[in-house]
């Protein structure tokens, strides 16, 4: 029996996917996926495969049933993007367009001591220097978060419409949390997301109720790896059974 494959397919291509796994599995019909998510397009081949299509937007009946044409553009593009990466090595923050440029971004370092073997009063006293430690990477990374995410919504002339979250999941939290607290407003860019993905997670920030994509596993940001984590959170999520 074939497994489920997954991947990530930039906007731009997703039309030229669509057409090669048609060419390669025959006539395809289109539905609206939504016992997985509102937001997904599920393709069911002549021959028995599949194809489950999720992006940022919600997806539309009148596009499932075009037949003459995949109405890929404006579905398949991604919202405004506000980026937080953090572990303890270093952090990345970023907004991108929908074009997916950079409009404002910060990238830096920050040591967090690593835990210890030692017990007794030693453990204790490395344990606090940690904890110190890590408080004033958060407390960085929320400055320059509210900036980054300033500078850019004042580019935009909007507000962020998604959230891309990476790195250490209680950092990010707890840094999310923070700039939320900040950034108190309400959303006009992501009214047509994902609603499943939405739910509010506190009635404190608009930033809790909007669409996001978590990375738990990406390295210790750099430019290199905040460049990485735009490609994939800008991307079409696909997952593909061949029959």
């Amino acid at each position: 029996m074939s497994a489920v494959r997954t991947g990530e397919v930039a906007p731009e291509r997703l039309a030229g996917w669509i057409e090669r796994f048609t060419s390669s599995h025959g006539d395809v019909t289109r539905s609206i996926d939504r016992g997985t998510s509102p937001s997904s397009y599920l393709l069911t081949a002549a021959d028995g495969s599949w194809a489950r299509l999720t992006g940022w937007w919600d997806a539309r009946e009148e596009d499932a049933l075009e037949q003459g044409g995949w109405l890929t553009g404006e579905w398949a593009c991604p919202p405004p993007l506000f980026v937080v990466l953090v572990r303890r090595g270093g952090y990345a923050v970023a907004v991108t367009s929908r074009d997916v440029r950079l409009l404002a971004h910060k990238v830096g370092t920050r040591h967090v001591q690593s835990r210890t073997a030692a017990g007794g009063w030693s453990q204790q006293r490395y344990a606090r220097r940690r904890a110190n430690q890590a408080d004033a990477l958060v407390e960085a990374v929320v400055a320059h978060a509210v900036r980054v995410l300033a500078e850019g919504e004042e580019q935009l002339r909007a507000t962020v419409g998604g959230l891309v979250l990476g790195g250490d999941r209680s950092l990010a939290a707890q840094v999310l949390e923070a700039v939320g607290s900040s950034a108190v407003g309400s959303s006009s860019v992501g009214s047509r997301a994902v609603g499943s993905s939405a739910v509010a997670r506190g009635a404190r920030s608009r930033l809790h109720g909007i669409p996001r994509r978590e990375f738990w596993d990406v390295a210790d940001p750099r430019r290199s790896v905040l460049d990485e984590t735009v490609r994939r959170g800008s991307a079409v999520r696909v997952e593909v059974w061949n029959a």
